[in-house]
């Protein structure tokens, strides 16, 4: 009976736990909002989460946060064999869609930032939408080469080796 009542327990604080990092806004849930450290000097780091729409259309107009001197919304273009960076005014947010903000792709820029990221380490991220408002999600620092969002060591195995063009617009 009590190895029963231990189990359970245990398999119902590993759920919690695995749920503690998303965030719900009305139809929106924002999932695992995580970014990369950074090097010492680095100028500017990312931030990256997954929202699901399951409602009507929406759109992130701006991120805040108080680790850098500017946050802007970015995508990755090719040109020829060059991946830059480039600002985008907003993310559509398809009704019934899962929009995935990561490396590569969208993401969420943070320019001058005031110190590294650190591995371990969180900050604030306040996300504003056309229709559901404003939510503040936690943002977990995860390690330096680390591809996907993690809870656990392993995913800062993977690193990202495409060119890439920091420059500023």
């Amino acid at each position: 009976m009590f190895r029963t009542l231990f189990l359970a327990a245990l398999m119902c604080a590993a759920t919690l736990g695995a749920q503690a990092h998303d965030y719900n806004l009305g139809d929106l849930k924002i999932v695992h909002p995580w970014a990369r450290a950074t090097a010492p000097s680095a100028p500017a780091g990312g931030a990256f989460l997954t929202i699901v729409n399951g409602g009507a259309s929406d759109k992130l107009l701006s991120a805040s946060a108080d680790v850098s001197n500017v946050v802007e919304l970015h995508t990755h273009i090719t040109e020829g064999n060059i991946v830059r960076m480039r600002k985008v005014e907003n993310i559509d947010l398809a009704g019934g869609s899962e929009t995935k903000l990561a490396p590569g792709g969208l993401h969420v820029m943070l320019i001058g930032l005031k110190a590294p990221l650190k591995e371990g380490a969180s900050f604030p991220l306040t996300l504003t939408f056309e229709r559901s408002g404003s939510i503040t999600v936690e943002v977990n620092v995860q390690g330096l080469g680390a591809a996907t969002p993690s809870h656990g060591a392993d995913a800062a195995k993977h690193m990202d080796h495409k060119p890439m063009d920091h420059k500023q617009h």
